[in-house]
């Protein structure tokens, strides 16, 4: 599927049913959560995933502020994105509980006081630097937020494959439904933009071959986040999973027809 416009991508994300509707949330048998085992490797992935969904918010702010954000088609999607991850943070957070692991009723608000004054200031450098830029800058966005939303979706199948938890499973399938559209939209736009303004196809390669990290990396830190892909993604099958769905689908936009970011960055994180 290939959009020649922003337009016409929000068109079709518009147009996609809502996946976590109250009918599926009605659905989802939380008494069962408890009568099968999650395995304790697992744990620190999913409040990973949890904090890091729950993060959006945090990014969306942040676009908004940006040209980006005000593009109208992708000011749109985001209304709606920002929506959609919120509230996965808060069912894998309600997945926790019923599995025995207490939350804080104010974790997430104790999570962002944690932030380094470091991300502070490099969120806001990156902001000025994209004002500069302008418009052409939001390829840059797109194509960032496709790696993401790419890796995440491999996260989440990696990780019902491996914890074998029926009730996760069912969770983890509906999310990723959400989250493949993510994906979609976020590669779709990245490739027209890079198209509009072929002079930000270097910036967009440059800045995530030399400073792309695994998602969530930033607000969680590096030994956290090399946990969760040596947890999901070891071993040989792990990295081809991330090679062929990640780097091969992002080396199909405009100036990354040789991207190996991904795969280099989760090779490195492997213990030897």
């Amino acid at each position: 599927m290939i959009f020649e416009h922003e337009d016409e991508a929000i068109a079709w994300f518009d147009g996609q049913e809502r996946v976590l509707t109250s009918e599926f949330l009605n659905s989802i048998p939380w008494h069962d959560v408890s009568r099968y085992k999650l395995r304790p490797e697992f744990l620190p992935v999913l409040l990973y995933m949890r904090d890091i969904e729950k993060s959006t918010e945090i990014y969306y702010a942040q676009l908004q502020r940006t040209p980006t954000g005000r593009n109208p088609a992708v000011k749109r999607f985001m209304d709606r994105w920002g929506s959609e991850e919120s509230l996965h943070g808060d069912l894998l957070n309600r997945f926790l509980g019923e599995a025995g692991y207490e939350t804080n009723a104010n974790w997430f608000e104790q999570m962002k006081a944690r932030l380094s004054r470091r991300y502070h200031l490099q969120e806001r450098v990156m902001g000025s630097i994209t004002n500069l830029w302008g418009r052409k800058f939001s390829g840059v966005h797109m194509a960032w937020g496709a790696v993401q939303e790419l890796s995440t979706l491999s996260g989440y199948e990696r990780l019902w494959t491996l914890a074998k938890h029926p009730v996760l499973e069912y969770l983890l399938r509906a999310i990723a439904r959400e989250e493949a559209r993510h994906s979609l939209f976020y590669w779709s736009v990245a490739n027209i933009l890079l198209k509009r303004y072929p002079s930000s196809q270097k910036l967009a390669r440059y800045l995530i071959d030399y400073f792309w990290k695994p998602v969530g990396e930033g607000i969680k830190t590096q030994d956290e986040s090399n946990y969760l892909v040596n947890t999901l993604f070891s071993g040989k099958d792990g990295l081809e999973i991330m090679t062929k769905r990640v780097n091969d689908r992002m080396a199909q936009l405009p100036g990354f027809e040789t991207f190996t970011r991904v795969h280099d960055r989760i090779a490195q994180a492997r213990p030897a």
